[in-house]
């Protein structure tokens, strides 16, 4: 089912590419108190893991479950916020870092991607070890978003009550054509460079002897990237054979939880034309469409020193929905 938002906003920020750095610039200097562990991974590799508090103190309390964007971690603004506001509502926040995000390498050449599903299918098991008695729910942004869309097509025998797709790139190969294009070469830019960084440190760690640096540095587009780095050192034979088999817009037939998907048809990180294919006859669900909002944006208030981050009471208020809270 396909809406329109409820979303308004700011009148001092209807720019997409304003909502789209405003929160970053003014939550530069929020930060969120966490709890951090290392998952050991059955391959030999680890995920960091942030909480928002020790989660064994409070049996009664629900946890949810956050996955970041490319290259994100706790310390992105986004993450700060929905974490804050979790813990806000009495829940507990856990927030995932992906491979190499948590601010040291992983010790294995693949990556993360916005296809790999793995580490949130073994942390999903192992939170319904730890805690069989909780209620669940878990969200993504971003790249996290479409890595939450896969998961769910995987996997109809979770303990998430719902979840939440926020601003995913859910047909990836027009995503990446749409931000090499105008003013979104800027945030390709900061992205690949990101990235290229990241991949240094694997190169100096002899994690990826095949991939050459000066060679890296050549790269400059999201796509070249995911040619000559993310496609070969994850097993696809290309990046379109990599955005064919990885995108979550495949796959939404297929999600059986009651998952809210929001997407802002000014993203200058995305493609708009797949959206009007979000028409699979599945009734769990929710598709809310806006105008304005950004990349993971949506600031709305009359107060620019009051802003309302409308993404936080927008979701968590659905998954309080599904928690019957």
């Amino acid at each position: 089912m396909i809406k329109k938002s409820s979303f308004k906003p700011a009148w001092w920020l209807k720019s997409p590419h304003l909502q789209t750095m405003a929160a970053k610039v003014l939550r530069r200097k929020e930060s969120i108190e966490v709890i951090t562990e290392t998952v050991e991974l059955p391959d030999g590799d680890f995920v960091d893991l942030a909480w928002t508090e020790d989660p064994t103190l409070h049996p009664e309390k629900p946890i949810v479950y956050v996955l970041h964007g490319l290259e994100g971690s706790i310390d992105s603004h986004y993450a700060k916020g929905m974490m804050g506001s979790i813990k806000k509502r009495g829940w507990v926040g856990l927030l995932m870092h992906f491979r190499g995000c948590s601010g040291r390498p992983n010790r294995q050449g693949p990556s993360y991607h916005s296809g790999d599903t793995w580490d949130v299918h073994y942390c999903t098991e192992l939170l319904m070890q730890r805690f069989p008695q909780r209620e669940f729910a878990i969200l993504g942004f971003s790249l996290g978003g479409n890595v939450l869309a896969k998961f769910l097509s995987e996997n109809t025998q979770t303990p998430y009550k719902s979840a939440a797709i926020i601003c995913a790139p859910l047909h990836l190969k027009s995503c990446s054509y749409r931000i090499s294009k105008g003013f979104s070469k800027v945030y390709q830019k900061y992205l690949v460079d990101m990235l290229r960084d990241s991949t240094k440190i694997k190169i100096d760690l002899n994690l990826l002897p095949n991939i050459d640096k000066s060679e890296l540095d050549k790269i400059t587009t999201l796509f070249d990237f995911d040619e000559k780095v993310t496609a070969p050192i994850n097993g696809f034979d290309s990046a379109e054979d990599y955005y064919d088999k990885a995108s979550g817009l495949n796959v939404l037939k297929d999600i059986e939880h009651p998952t809210l998907i929001i997407h802002a048809l000014d993203d200058p990180f995305l493609c708009h034309d797949y959206v009007k294919e979000i028409t699979v006859d599945n009734h769990n669900l929710h598709v809310e469409l806006s105008e304005y909002g950004g990349h993971v944006g949506f600031i709305a208030g009359n107060n620019p020193l009051k802003p309302i981050y409308w993404l936080e009471h927008r979701v968590l208020d659905f998954i309080a929905e599904r928690f019957g809270k």
